[in-house]
């Protein structure tokens, strides 16, 4: 895992100044093992009469030279004091065990007394015990911030105890020089920055409240009374501010105040971690509190009872029987933080001994490094002052903080190697694996590789994967040693112990966990499974990864935990990435399926539908404009109109610069590519996108060819039912008179003579009024609909009786019959003598069409339920001005001696009485065919 260049920087910085204050610790403990100071054992305050003598120690030097409280003191060996600088300098100059004068003033008269000077007592022993607990501070605080260094409460616990350290292994000499008053400084400083830093600590482990998210003031604020108190200390120490005091109950009363913050923020503190221990609803969480928070309390309380109080109370008043006492306690908080790290898993001992030695290797190659340039370039050192100028440390610390990192790096990866060479392959090959699970595009292949790499390479005994569904309820998505496969309530994933803490959940015991609904206790331990690690892309969880113990019953390692959360992270791209590529296929296959349906649709409509975009070249043509219009579709898509259609239609269609123009034509005639014609509706619109865009044109192609036929023919059925109703009134008009002429003519040539020359002429009228009698009863015959019984019918067996009847007829008329008679042919319903008429008809009008002789075809079949019969010739033809009219009654192309236009007409009336139908092609040359079609006889069903 990279870090970060500022973060690394800080590192570095830290370190550099941790080193820094631990030598100067180290320079200080020798200069007071080394270094005493002389002392009188009297403590001087100035006064406006000049040094007054304030108290004494007990069997000090100037208590055994008789000097009291209220001396008022002149000069020492002769040298004038006034302040008690000047007397601290003339005690100092003198030395130890030497003999001074003092001149002194007491009620009024002077005199001189001798004071042999004594080496000032210092509590060694508990100066030494202090600095143990420093250093103790120091290790411990090092020790976390190396395991933790990413977690958000390490740089500030080492803060703490480097402030500690500096607090407690600071003390100085009391000779006032620019080093002594450094650590002066900076053991004022730590006093009054640890107590600030400790109730920041305590306030904010092991999570912040909620009053501190909404009041950000409130963590600075808690600095505010240190800055104060050292802004203060500073300027009476400077001189800058002049308090109507002496100087020794000055620093008194600055002592005091110190110690009064102190031992305030200190028990605040405590207060605090008893609270967040008492609120703390995680096992570990209450364990880790319960040491830290006894430890504190047995540490800070004792000091603050037995000497910050009563110093501050006493104004000067030093219990030091009890100082040593409550020193002692001091070691606790320290202790107790260490043993509560060490115990309950916030770090890994084997880690820091490895990270401690990459440090210390790294430390001592760029140490080594910097020095064998040095000898390499001595003599340019040697005439040069780069090294020990400002700019040369500055270069140094330069090069140290562009190679540290690295150099640390590389060790490590070495050490890793090293100690577990095993182990750290199979953390490589995992997180190669993690990086590669991006070019897994289906999430439970992801999932199914993830789950077993995992428990295969850190040994859990249980892994699991759970998602987030598209409504937010989280399943169990993939899973590894779990038993249970029951009902689960994951609500205790959704803990704000995730966002805040450590970014994952633990529970250190399963069948204990710190969950209130019973249900979701039930399923924690159901489960077993003790690390909950969120897979989070970009702020957005997608679900959790979970792991249990490893097979030898152990929690995982921090290094375990580290390298998961960063596998995780690799797991949620790739699950992201998995779930973006299933969205697309389902899309693409919902967008296929749309197509499909749409253009199901279009081949379903029982319409020619064209559509082509404003190119005109055409890109769709669909089934139905196929079987219309003759050409397939794979030779209509991509060509373009007129390479289709006939100039007359793209004529008609609109131009280009007319894109939102419709178009609708009735009755358009068209010849299709067969070359057959068509009448036709045709609509054009515009297609349009979703911004109203024309994006191409649709043309709708309805075919009413046979709608016009029908049409055609109830415009006929129409006519003939008008000549019916004429016909019946002429035939009951003119068929009675016809009757009697008729007769009275027979009655004249019966009177007649057989020579009578006029019997022939007579014979011609009888002849005439008979012929007259028949067209009427042809007429009558067509006007009224017979009532003959229906019978089911074998056509093949009328059309040959038919064909016999007329055969001398053809043979006469030199025509050759070809028959092809469906052996098949289904039976129909209707009147033989009816159908025979109609078959007499048509073979007749075939004979009057081939004049010189020619070929007859008639030919039966059924389709479906549909028995059609072709009586086809190759006679001269219908001309198309004549097709139209061929059924209407009186019509016909025959002398007039040769027929009277009834006989379709007739046959017309016969096939519609028989629910039939009959269509006509022909062309003047060729010959014409009439088709008949008639339906089959249903057959009855017997009932079971």
């Amino acid at each position: 895992m990279s870090v970060r260049a500022p973060y690394r920087f800080l590192t570095l910085l830290l370190a550099i100044v941790s080193v820094t204050l631990v030598i100067f610790a180290f320079i200080n403990f020798q200069q007071r093992r080394i270094y005493v100071l002389p002392t009188d054992g009297v403590s001087w305050v100035t006064t406006p009469q000049g040094l007054k003598a304030w108290s004494m120690a007990a069997n000090s030097p100037g208590k055994q030279a008789g000097i009291i409280a209220g001396d008022i003191l002149k000069s020492i060996d002769g040298r004038s004091v006034k302040t008690t600088v000047d007397a601290s300098r003339e005690i100092f100059e003198s030395g130890i065990w030497s003999r001074a004068t003092y001149d002194l003033v007491r009620g009024g008269e002077s005199f001189e007394t001798s004071v042999v000077l004594a080496p000032e007592k210092n509590s060694r022993g508990l100066h030494g015990y202090l600095e143990i607990v420093g250093i103790i501070y120091l290790i411990i605080g090092a020790f976390v911030f190396l395991r933790r260094w990413s977690a958000a409460k390490s740089l500030h616990f080492y803060l703490f105890c480097l402030v500690s350290f500096v607090l407690y292994c600071f003390s100085y000499t009391g000779k006032l020089n620019l080093f002594d008053s450094s650590v002066y400084w900076l053991n004022v400083t730590a006093l009054l920055l640890q107590p600030a830093l400790f109730l920041h600590f305590c306030l904010t482990f092991p999570e912040a409240p909620r009053f501190i998210e909404r009041r950000r003031y409130v963590l600075p604020a808690l600095y505010a009374p240190a800055a104060f108190l050292l802004a203060f200390h500073v300027l009476v120490m400077a001189g800058f501010v002049n308090l109507p005091l002496p100087m020794l109950s000055i620093r008194w009363l600055l002592d005091s105040a110190e110690m009064a913050y102190l031992a305030v923020f200190s028990v605040a503190g405590v207060l605090l971690l008893f609270r967040s221990y008492r609120r703390a609803s995680s096992p570990l969480a209450k364990q880790q509190l319960k040491w830290v928070t006894r430890g504190a309390a047995v540490a800070v309380m004792p000091f603050a009872i037995l000497y910050a109080v009563p110093y501050f109370l006493g104004m000067g008043f030093i219990p030091a029987e009890w100082l040593k006492l409550s020193v002692f306690f001091l070691v606790l908080l320290p202790l107790t933080f260490g043993y509560a790290i060490v115990r309950y898993r916030l770090m890994d001992v084997d880690m820091i001994f490895r990270r401690g030695i990459a440090y210390a290797l790294a430390t001592a190659a760029i140490v080594g490094f910097y020095f064998g340039l040095v000898f390499l370039f001595a003599d340019f050192f040697r005439n040069s002052a780069l090294i020990t100028t400002q700019g040369g440390w500055l270069l140094a610390i330069v090069v140290t903080a562009l190679l540290f990192q690295p150099v640390v790096t590389r060790i490590q990866v070495r050490l890793d190697r090293f100690f577990n060479r095993e182990r750290y392959d199979y953390r490589r090959t995992l997180l190669d694996f993690a990086r590669d699970l991006g070019s897994e595009v289906h999430v439970d292949s992801l999932l199914d590789q993830a789950v077993e790499r995992l428990a295969e390479t850190l040994g859990v005994d249980r892994v699991a994967a759970f998602l987030k569904s598209e409504t937010g309820e989280l399943h169990l998505a993939k899973s590894r040693g779990l038993t249970f496969a029951g009902d689960l309530d994951l609500g205790f994933l959704d803990s704000p112990e995730i966002e805040k803490g450590k970014g994952y959940l633990f529970f250190e015991s399963v069948k204990h966990p710190p969950v209130l609904l019973p249900s979701r206790r039930l399923t924690i331990e159901r489960l077993g499974l003790h690390y909950y690690l969120p897979l989070r892309v970009k702020g957005n969880t997608l679900g959790f990864l979970a792991l249990g113990k490893t097979e030898e019953d152990d929690f995982l390692s921090s290094e375990d935990v580290d390298l998961l959360q960063t596998v995780s992270g690799y797991i949620a791209i790739a699950v992201e990435s998995a779930r973006l590529y299933e969205s697309l296929e389902r899309k693409a296959l919902e967008n296929q399926a749309l197509k499909d349906f749409s253009e199901n649709i279009i081949e379903s409509i029982d319409a020619g539908i064209v559509a082509w975009n404003p190119e005109q070249c055409i890109e769709s043509w669909n089934s139905s404009m196929e079987r219309l219009y003759g050409i397939p579709n794979a030779e209509a898509e991509g060509k373009q109109l007129t390479d289709i259609f006939p100039p007359d239609l793209i004529s008609q269609l609109p131009r280009h610069s007319e894109p939102y123009r419709s178009l609708n034509l009735y009755k358009f005639r068209l010849r299709n590519a067969a070359g057959r014609s068509l009448i036709v509706n045709l609509s054009t619109v515009p297609l349009l996108g979703k911004d109203d865009h024309v994006i191409g044109r649709l043309l709708i192609m309805n075919d009413l060819t046979e709608r016009v036929e029908l049409e055609d023919q109830l415009v006929q059925a129409e006519k003939l039912s008008s000549i019916g109703m004429l016909a019946a009134g002429v035939a009951h008009e003119v068929n009675t008179p016809l009757a009697v002429i008729t007769s009275q003519l027979q009655m004249m040539m019966r009177q007649l003579p057989c020579d009578d020359p006029h019997s022939p002429v007579l014979d011609r009228v009888v002849k005439q009024g008979f012929r007259a009698s028949e067209i009427i009863n042809n007429l009558l015959k067509f006007s009224r609909v017979s009532g003959s019984e229906r019978v089911d019918l074998e056509l093949n067996k009328i059309i040959k009786e038919t064909l016999i009847l007329v055969a001398p007829m053809l043979r006469t008329a030199k025509i050759s019959v070809q028959t092809e008679l469906d052996p098949d042919l289904p039976a129909i319903q209707g009147s033989s003598g009816k159908l025979q008429q109609v078959f007499m008809n048509l073979i007749m009008n075939a004979r009057d069409a081939m004049p010189h002789g020619g070929e007859l075809m008639v030919a039966t079949s059924a389709v479906d339920s549909t028995v059609m019969v072709e009586i086809a010739d190759n006679g001269v033809g219908i001309s198309p001005e004549n097709l139209r009219k061929i059924f209407d009654p009186f019509f016909t192309t025959k002398a007039t001696n040769r027929g009277t236009g009834l006989g379709l007409a007739v046959s017309y009336g016969i096939i519609r009485e028989h629910s039939g139908k009959i269509y006509v092609d022909s062309s003047v040359g060729r010959g014409a065919s009439f088709r008949l079609e008639f339906p089959a006889s249903r057959k009855p069903v017997n009932a079971l």
